[in-house]
């Protein structure tokens, strides 16, 4: 949908999303044009594509357009309208479009991800197997490469079948975890981040994996101003409900990006086995009853930590404490 500035309709239709016909549409433009689109899957290479030709080009938060454009007629021509207007009043919730590079290596990370979920449900397949024809393991040794290959030979009662999938499973998992291995040396050894990376793995607790996420899902650290909008970016508090002078504090918000949040999380399990500094947040939280609550702490403060770090450009080091007063 194109509209001028009063609100005219300039032209309406659907184009096809291939390179060919964005091109053929771009280069009809006569005049400067500031444009605006949904965020969906193809979002990212045809905001790409288009850039070079616009003014101005914007991609739409897709949770904050929601609640603004929710109506009883819904259809692609009506949103297109909706969006035109919205970037025509200054009025577009806008999200945040990394760099094309970043996004690239965001995918790869993500792809990595992925592989350890497979690789984790090879494992999980692997003893579901076991347990189907009543074969006794041991569950500690079982993804012990030496250990699993004495297992099969010493199931002789086992179906011919059950020792393929085996075999097969066990295959697929390696496989996983070493390509999942190469993707993160890649990602390690890329000099466009690597510093970053390294900066951030000198905070005792802070792996590689937990330091690639926070890089390539965070992007530009200057774009928060506080530490509060990193927690919340990352999903580690609840949704803020104020009324008559009251708050309510329900679950960790869902509006979040999921993929800090995981990882976030799991760092704060681990964390406090190398960080005397985090090990000390968690016990202050726990002794109040609650392990969820003192893990979510732990986070917390990580991001804190993170962010000070990435802001700063230097190396992690902790304030001393004051001895307090007698």
């Amino acid at each position: 949908c194109e509209k001028k500035v009063d609100g005219t309709v300039v032209d309406q239709g659907v184009i096809c999303a291939n390179r060919a016909r964005l091109t053929e549409w771009a280069e009809k433009r006569t005049a400067e044009w500031i444009g605006a689109m949904e965020a969906t899957l193809f979002t990212g290479w045809i905001y790409d594509f288009l850039l070079p030709y616009a003014l101005e080009l914007k991609v739409a938060h897709p949770e904050m357009l929601k609640a603004i454009t929710a109506a009883k007629k819904k259809n692609d021509a009506a949103d297109a309208e909706k969006i035109a207007d919205l970037l025509r009043c200054d009025l577009l919730p806008e999200c945040y479009m990394a760099p094309e590079e970043q996004r690239n290596l965001r995918r790869i990370l993500r792809y990595r991800n992925f592989l350890v979920r497979e690789a984790a449900k090879m494992k999980t397949k692997t003893a579901g197997l076991l347990m189907e024809v009543g074969a006794e393991y041991n569950k500690e040794k079982l993804h012990g490469v030496k250990y699993f290959r004495e297992l099969l030979d010493r199931l002789d009662y086992v179906p011919e079948s059950v020792l393929s999938l085996l075999q097969m499973t066990r295959s697929n998992m390696e496989s996983f975890a070493k390509m999942q291995k190469t993707l993160i040396c890649a990602l390690l050894s890329n000099p466009r981040i690597s510093n970053r990376v390294a900066l951030l793995m000198s905070i005792k607790g802070v792996g590689e994996v937990t330091a690639l996420t926070w890089v390539l899902e965070i992007g530009e650290v200057e774009r928060f101003s506080r530490i509060s909008q990193a927690i919340s970016y990352c999903g580690l508090c609840s949704a803020q409900k104020e009324s008559a002078g009251k708050n309510y504090r329900g679950p960790i918000s869902k509006k979040r990006n999921k993929h800090l949040q995981t990882v976030l999380i799991e760092a704060a399990k681990l964390a406090p086995r190398w960080n005397p500094r985090l090990a000390e947040v968690y016990e202050q939280e726990y002794a109040k009853g609650n392990r969820n609550r003192a893990t979510l702490a732990v986070a917390r403060k990580l991001v804190a930590y993170m962010m000070a770090v990435d802001k700063k450009k230097t190396p992690f080091e902790p304030r001393e404490v004051l001895p307090k007063a007698a």
